[in-house]
């Protein structure tokens, strides 16, 4: 037996309007459980994404690159870097849009590009049950404006940015690093920052405190699989004069055995 979520307004009664959403308010409206298959609609509203995208597109040409459907049903804005702050401050306060919610805020690291930086700041709307995803670009020189004026959860969240890809948020009221160390070199997330790293950390206890030294790997690099976990290429390694030597010997010795028989 399925159960369904649907909602139903508080005086309704039998001669209830079929379209409820649109003739009712929030306030209006609880949430009961019904063992009957009632009109529920899927989420996202696909159809509703769309207009709302092309919408934003209209209102704000001059940043608004690129409106878009992903392959899983979510909408993105790309967007001017310098329209970062008014197209997420037009999706925070606009009737139509209500994203009051920053989830989250990331980037992408792709060196071949011009602007290497891909910057993502994912929206949500409590009022519309709706997400998008806001996109930008900036380099490794270029900053971008913070919106911590207009969402109080971007602090670390621009935070976690600049530390992991280096990407400066300029108005931002304590740009520093909160993921790493304070004197860590480099940022991490970027693709040409090394696997092992510049430094590594050690307790000293002549020192008695931890210290910095610079990374020393105690073998070389090996590619590990699960045929050949230690030599991959045996025949192109030069083998030293003692075993080549041994070998030899060995050789000798079976030819002599082999004599004798």
């Amino acid at each position: 037996k399925q159960w369904y979520q649907r909602r139903v307004a508080i005086t309704a009664g039998d001669n209830a309007p079929n379209d409820f959403y649109k003739t009712h308010k929030a306030r209006d409206v609880i949430i009961r459980r019904e063992d009957d298959e009632a009109e529920c609609k899927t989420y996202p509203d696909v159809d509703r994404l769309e207009k709302f995208g092309q919408y934003v597109a209209s209102i704000l040409p001059k940043y608004v690159q690129d409106v878009r459907m992903t392959s899983i049903n979510e909408l993105e804005i790309l967007i001017h870097p310098e329209g970062i702050v008014p197209v997420m401050g037009m999706l925070k306060d606009h009737t139509n849009a209500q994203f009051k919610a920053l989830m989250e805020i990331t980037a992408v690291d792709v060196p071949s590009r011009p602007y290497r930086f891909e910057l993502v700041y994912c929206l949500l709307s409590h009022h519309y049950n709706a997400r998008c995803i806001v996109k930008s670009y900036t380099d490794e020189l270029t900053p971008v404006d913070s919106v911590t004026a207009l969402y109080k959860s971007a602090d670390f969240g621009e935070r976690e940015v600049w530390d992991m890809f280096g990407i400066f948020f300029s108005g931002h009221p304590d740009l520093r690093r909160i993921l790493t160390d304070y004197g860590f070199e480099g940022h991490p997330f970027r693709k040409d920052f090394p696997l092992t790293g510049y430094t590594e950390v050690r307790y000293d206890n002549e020192l008695a405190r931890v210290v910095y030294e610079p990374v020393e790997v105690a073998q070389e690099f090996r590619k590990f699989e699960m045929d050949t976990p230690w030599e991959l290429f045996p025949n192109y390694r030069e083998a030293p004069e003692h075993l080549l030597e041994a070998a030899a010997q060995k050789a000798a010795e079976a030819a002599e055995n082999d004599e004798k028989k």
